[in-house]
């Protein structure tokens, strides 16, 4: 069953919010989901794509941050604001371990969302650092398209 882009657009906007609550809160991630089925309509979302990035983020963490950390130019991890952290932590994860996904998606769905919910102009930060980080990950890829 092919999944529609709006499905996963969907998946991406509930699973950034989620990572941005567990950033918050420290509450455990299963907390965190079943409340999100509880509030949200998930009819029309990935399901299994948001469940994926939610408990996929948190078990990569460490190798996620080191990933896109390398490219903050002269920002500290520990300086980044909640939303632009859950987003490039998303993002990465997704550059990394969904290869499925073309890295122009990813990084696009990206800077939608930080449009939306970010701070001004935090979106070209953002698709500046997951450039890098695409290139590094993903380099045949990029270079095939380029």
């Amino acid at each position: 069953m092919t999944v529609s882009p709006a499905a996963r657009r969907k998946a991406r906007h509930y699973a950034m919010q989620a990572l941005y609550q567990w950033s918050m809160t420290s509450a455990a991630i299963n907390v965190i989901e079943a409340e999100f089925h509880a509030d949200n309509d998930m009819s029309k979302a990935d399901i299994a794509y948001f469940r994926e990035i939610l408990h996929g983020v948190p078990k990569q963490l460490s190798e996620l941050d080191t990933a896109y950390s390398a490219h903050l130019k002269e920002r500290e991890q520990n300086e980044l604001d909640p939303v632009t952290q859950a987003l490039l932590r998303m993002s990465t994860y997704e550059l990394m371990s969904r290869l499925d996904v073309p890295y122009k998606v990813v990084i696009n769905e990206a800077v939608s969302l930080a449009k939306k919910f970010g701070a001004t102009d935090s979106h070209k930060f953002i698709n500046g650092v997951l450039d890098k980080v695409a290139a590094e990950h993903r380099a045949v890829e990029v270079k095939a398209t380029r």
